[in-house]
Parts: structure tokens; sequence; C-alpha cells
């Protein structure tokens, strides 16, 4: 599914010349209403804060900024590789998506952890989390980007003898560049995040460092004033990737929702032979990497090992009855949360369609605030809403909602414009137009909106149960962590990872049904 949005700088200097001081002086009255309740620093103590310690703020994000760089680096080169070994291999390219969903759906707050133990305390984790973080998002894009290719141009490639190699350096490249930006768009930000992820676990310096002290010292206006400048930097890398974007593409960059459908395969290459061949895939993987590695068995744990732990061990009933209590605690946070910024920003989007005076507002925020760093929102959550489950299913649903309303709102754009034509013809309301034309062109963005936060959804409550709560799989992934009790982190890894997959798989199939009933012309 493709939208094409406008930039964020187009937007921003196109609309809410005044939006900025509104928002300012709105939050100073803020802050100075609830100034007893100690939750709340507004714009002029954070920016005195960040006067007073600006040598602090500027070395830590220094750290941060370096590491989610080579990160983002070092993550879209490896999606550029497997796109192109889709591209080469398309009878490989099943594999190569489910095994790139396994990894993008591992628990950040568990991976951190390990790769710690493996790397030890210097950048490296870090590094690694800010790739694992954009890869993903830039792969997507680029499966969809090197297949948008007019099949003409390919027969005409084949009929002077050209190859694969050769169609893809000439023709599917170039089609490409479009979609590689909107990746990139996305990835920046989301590389900041898994740096931020990776100093939580241990790291000496940084941004995240900062933040955890913040929330241990209850140093209101340190943690509005980090959480600042994050927000600021993954805004202006966003508008960054955006304005390059404006001087080399003929338009603005598509934003990519979902992975492009896979022609149609038979034979072994059924759903079901697929899901099975991608699972071995990851095991095979999972036990080479370390047999290669030689790490020390003690906290690298295999495949045998997680099954030993969760099944046959002494303790195998002690375990799972632990990570079963954690993951029904998560559950009640996770699945109203998550529920609620789905529908809550198709709601919004749908109501901006019928007052189009607002959308031009509302628009340019909502992509700024889907940059806005998850590791630093939830401190805010927690100062503002407490550690309980308002608190924990607020943080969800902001996860979620920003990009719904963002796919949503571009997908009810999507409506055909010949049968809006003739709705207006017959001078339907707006309202007529919405239910009938409108939300099944949206109900694919939808629904590949929900796909996507599935694990963002995951990534939200693990966040907030290891800096907050205490309860949850969260939690348990953090106390094990630091009691170095490595057969639970990795059962908890890899039971997280799946249900994350599983839901992915589940809403997809949910979608199918829908779409069949209200919009079967999208299935085609």
């Amino acid at each position: 599914m493709i939208t094409s949005p406008q930039t964020l700088g187009h937007a921003l200097r196109r609309n809410l010349p005044y939006g900025p001081l509104v928002f300012l002086l709105i939050w100073e009255i803020a802050a100075r209403a609830f100034s007893d309740a100690f939750v709340l620093a507004g714009p002029l103590a954070v920016s005195v804060y960040l006067f007073d310690n600006f040598g602090l703020i500027a070395r830590a994000l220094g750290v941060t900024l370096a590491n989610a760089a080579f990160g983002f680096f070092i993550g879209n080169a490896a999606a550029i590789g497997l796109a192109v070994l889709a591209v080469l291999l398309p009878r490989g390219e099943a594999m190569i998506r489910g095994f790139a969903l396994w990894v993008f759906c591992l628990p950040l707050v568990a991976t951190g952890p390990l790769l710690r133990v493996f790397f030890g305390p210097g950048e490296w984790p870090q590094i690694i989390l800010a790739a694992l973080a954009v890869y993903y998002t830039t792969l997507i894009p680029l499966l969809f980007g090197l297949r948008a290719v007019p099949s003409g141009w390919l027969d005409l490639s084949r009929s002077y003898g050209r190859g694969r190699f050769s169609a893809l350096v000439h023709i599917r490249a170039m089609a490409a560049v479009p979609y590689l930006v909107a990746g990139l768009q996305i990835a920046a930000p989301a590389a900041f995040l898994g740096a931020m992820v990776g100093e939580f676990t241990g790291a000496e310096r940084g941004m995240g460092v900062l933040t955890i002290r913040a929330l241990r010292g209850m140093n209101i206006e340190m943690t509005w004033a980090l959480a600042t400048v994050a927000t600021s930097v993954a805004v202006l890398a966003y508008a960054a990737i955006g304005k390059i974007a404006e001087q080399i593409l003929a338009e603005d960059p598509p934003t990519i929702l979902a992975a492009p459908a896979l022609p149609s395969q038979h034979g072994m290459w059924s759903a079901l032979t697929q899901g099975i061949c991608v699972t071995l895939g990851v095991l095979v993987v999972w036990w080479g990497g370390l047999w290669l590695s030689g790490l020390n068995p003690f906290f690298a744990k295999g495949p045998d090992d997680v099954f030993e732990a969760l099944f046959t061990a002494s303790d195998a009933e002690t375990t799972r009855a632990a990570l079963y209590t954690a993951l029904g605690e998560t559950a009640i946070y996770l699945l109203p949360g998550y529920m609620f910024g789905l529908f809550a920003g198709a709601g919004l989007a749908m109501l901006l369609i019928l007052l189009p005076s607002l959308a031009n507002t509302a628009m340019p925020l909502a992509i700024a605030l889907r940059s806005v760093p998850i590791i630093t929102t939830a401190p805010l959550v927690v100062l503002l809403l407490g550690r309980g489950a308002v608190g924990t299913m607020t943080l969800v649903a902001i996860m979620v909602f920003f990009p719904t309303f963002v796919a949503c709102l571009h997908g009810l754009k999507q409506a055909p414009g010949r049968v809006m034509d003739v709705f207006n013809s017959y001078a339907a309301s707006p309202w007529d137009k919405l239910l009938r034309v409108r939300i099944p062109a949206m109900l694919p963005a939808f629904f590949a909106a929900a796909r996507i936060n599935v694990p963002a959804s995951v990534l939200a409550v693990t966040v907030v149960e290891w800096l907050a709560t205490g309860n949850g799989i969260g939690s348990v992934m953090a106390l094990s962590a630091s009691l170095s009790n490595y057969d639970m982190l990795w059962s908890s890894v890899v039971l997280v990872a799946l249900l994350a997959v599983m839901g992915y798989l589940a809403v997809g199939a949910v979608e199918k049904a829908i779409l069949r009933v209200y919009a079967p012309e999208q299935l085609s």
C-alpha cells in the first residue's frame, strides 16, 4: 500500500505559522498550573536547564548521534542487500521477508541486555540495536520500489538479452530511489530510538544514560529537557531527509504502509510451507550463529536450551507459570491500548476528512509526533499519569495512534476520483461519501498500520514495564537480565517474538476476511 504525503518541512512551511508559538504557550501555562504536582516542566524551565547544562547534554547527544548514525548505515546497508537478493532470487523473497519479520519482532528491551553480554560495555550494543530498528523500515519500501517497474521496460531489457542483474542496475534501481528515500525518512528517527534503548542496558555515556539518571533522581526539568532534545533531533532528521528528497526527486517520497503482495505462488510455496521454511531458517541461523561465535553457553542459549527451559527442565513448570503470568499482565494493558490507538487514529482521520479545514493543522503535527522516540515518551507519560494501568495503556495508545492516523488520513484520500465524481453529481453528503467510498479505500491503509503497530505496541508496553511498572513480561526480561537468568531471558525473547509474529499474521488474516466482504477490489 502506497500513499504520497507531503514532506514535513514543506507542510510546516505552508501551514502552522503560529502553531509552534501556540503550542509553547499552552505548554508553559500547563506547567505553571501543575507546578505543585512536580510532573511537568515548561519550555522556560527546559530552556534554563539546557543552558546551564549545555556541555553535559551536548556530549551525551554526540555519543548517541554517533551510534545512531553508524547503526543507520549498517541497518540500511543490510536492508539494501536483502532487497537486492530478493530481486535476483525471486523464489527466496518469501524466506527473506519472513526472516526479516522475525528479527523485526524481537523485543529491543531484551535484545539489548543480550547484546551487552556479548559485546561488553562498549558502543556495539547501541549500534546494533540502531541497525535492528531501521532495517525493516527500509527493506519494505525497497521491496516495493524494486518491483514498481512497468513490465514493458523489463520486456525491452530482456529483448536485448539483458539479465536480471542488468535490469536491476539500469531499471529497477532508478525506479526504487523514491521508495528508498521514504524508508530512510522513517529510519532516521528509528535509529535514534535504537541507540537510546541500547544505552538503557548498561552503557556508560549517552542520552539514554542521562534519561535513567533523571528518572531515578525524579529530576523533572532534566527529564523534559532530554525528551525535548531527543524529539527535536528525531523530527529534524525526518525533515532533513525530506528536504533532500525535495531537491533530488520530482515529487514527494511515498509512504510505504505495508509490504507489497507477493506474486501468486503454488506448490511448496503455500502459506503453510513458507511459514515452516522461514521458521526452520530462523532456527538454523540461530544455531549457526552461536556455533560460529563460540560464545559461552552460560549466556548464549540455543533453541534446544530454550526448549529444555520451557518443557523438560526440573523447573520448567515454574518457568512457564512465571511467563504466562507475566504475559497475562502485559496483555491486560497491551490489547486495550492497541485497540484504542488504532480506532482513535482512524476516527480522527475520518473527522478531518469531514472537517478538512483542520487537516492542514493536524497533519504536520502528526508527522512530527510520529518521529518522537518512545524512550523519551515513556518517562513523560509515567510522570503525568503514574505507573499504573492508565499510564501503561496511554503509552501503548500513543505509540499506535500517530502512525495509524497518518496512514488512515492518506488512505481516505485515495478514494477513486471517478467514483467520487459520481457521488458529487448526485449531491451526496460528505458523510455518504465517507461511508460508501472513502472508508473502503482506507481499509488497506488501516490494516497495514495495524500490522506494523503489533511489534511497535509490544515495544511500548515492554519499555514502560521495564522502566516504571515492575509488572509484565518487560519487567521479567529486565529482572532476568539483572540476575543473569539467561534461560528465562531467552525464553522471554522467543515467546514475545513468536506472539508478535502471530499477532502480525492474525491482523493480516482479519484484513483479508474483511476486505473480501466490504472492499473486494482492494484484494486485487
